[in-house]
């Protein structure tokens, strides 16, 4: 229908050519990434379109893809976009790859692609390992505390300058593994040390201790140095722990001593119930006296001069205690006349 509609015009054969290059040519515009591998091209770079429309297939963002490759290859990288294309698709970001390996190839850091890669699969920041690796980091740990043999309690704080070490970064320790055995390293130094003065004195003992264990195996850190910076003199634990175990043998003695005169007073009371019951079998036995000595008249068995002469030796022995005790003899006899 439009080839017959053009006959009716009568437009000449070379216009219609024309029109279907043009036309062609903005369908190869609109659908093949021509601009992209133009810059490719001139940027020393070469990307096939074969190449170029299988990553625009895949959904793979090729332009950003292409710009990272001429990057590199600027940067005197020999990279294959084939093996930054299956990082892509591996889900790793391959801009900071990229430039993870041109900070290294400047600062003559041996780091391969293979390496790189794995890094970056493995959740590490390429990048940011090879920055430390040229500039070291600084890593200040918390206040620690620590407590010498004395019982004197120190405060250290400590920086910890570490490279990081990036044959290791896959499966290495990371900064809070750091931390923490320069925490044990502080902590060991100053529990060692006779008195907290040694430490004050001379605070390079915990560095010469802690660099001495090697805390950086296993880690994804080289350590450079470790420099206290700052030792602050905390409470005297071990006066505490003396005054707590005072307290505590006080409290111990005093419940030891409440149970002996509980029990004391158990024993008082219980003899003086015995004596009460002992006084009163002796004033029931008093009280029979008279009445056995009145029955003793009436039978006949005891006479007057009997009962005169007991009378006699009862004052004697009264007497006889009286004058042993202090007292006067009118005294003792006005108590055994009573």
């Amino acid at each position: 229908m439009f080839m017959a509609l053009l006959a009716e015009v009568s437009i000449p054969a070379w216009a219609i050519a024309l029109i279907v290059v043009a036309v062609l040519f903005v369908i190869l515009l609109l659908f093949l990434p021509i601009g992209t591998w133009f810059i490719a091209a001139v940027s020393n770079a070469h990307v096939s379109m074969g190449r170029l429309i299988g990553m625009k297939m895949r959904r793979i963002k090729y332009r950003m893809l292409v710009d990272v490759y001429i990057r590199a290859r600027k940067a005197g990288l020999d990279i294959n976009i084939a093996e930054l294309e299956s990082h892509v698709m591996a889900g790793g970001n391959i801009s900071n790859v990229v430039n993870a390996l041109i900070s290294a190839h400047s600062a003559n850091i041996d780091l391969s692609l293979q390496s790189a890669k794995a890094i970056d699969l493995a959740g590490r920041d390429v990048l940011n390992a090879v920055k430390v690796s040229v500039n070291p980091k600084v890593i200040e740990t918390p206040v620690i505390s620590a407590i010498a043999k004395n019982g004197i309690e120190l405060r250290v704080k400590a920086r910890v300058t570490v490279r990081a070490n990036i044959s290791r970064l896959i499966g290495g320790a990371g900064e809070e593994t750091i931390i923490a055995r320069v925490g044990e390293g502080i902590v060991t130094t100053v529990g060692s040390a006779e008195y907290h003065k040694e430490v004050l004195e001379n605070p390079d003992l915990i560095s010469k201790t802690v660099l001495k264990k090697g805390l950086d195996a296993g880690t994804a850190y080289e350590i450079l140095s470790i420099d206290i910076a700052d030792v602050d003199v905390g409470r005297n634990i071990g006066a505490q722990l003396q005054m707590d175990q005072a307290e505590a043998d006080k409290r111990i003695a005093q419940a030891n001593a409440e149970e002996r005169r509980a029990m004391a007073i158990a024993t008082e009371q219980e003899m003086r119930a015995h004596t009460q019951e002992m006084r009163a079998k002796v004033v029931e036995a008093e009280a029979e006296v008279p009445k056995a000595m009145a029955e003793a008249f009436r039978n006949g068995r005891l006479g007057i001069m009997d009962y005169y002469q007991m009378q006699n030796i009862q004052a004697d022995t009264a007497m006889r205690n009286a004058i042993s005790g202090g007292q006067d003899a009118s005294e003792a006899s006005k108590n055994n006349k009573k």
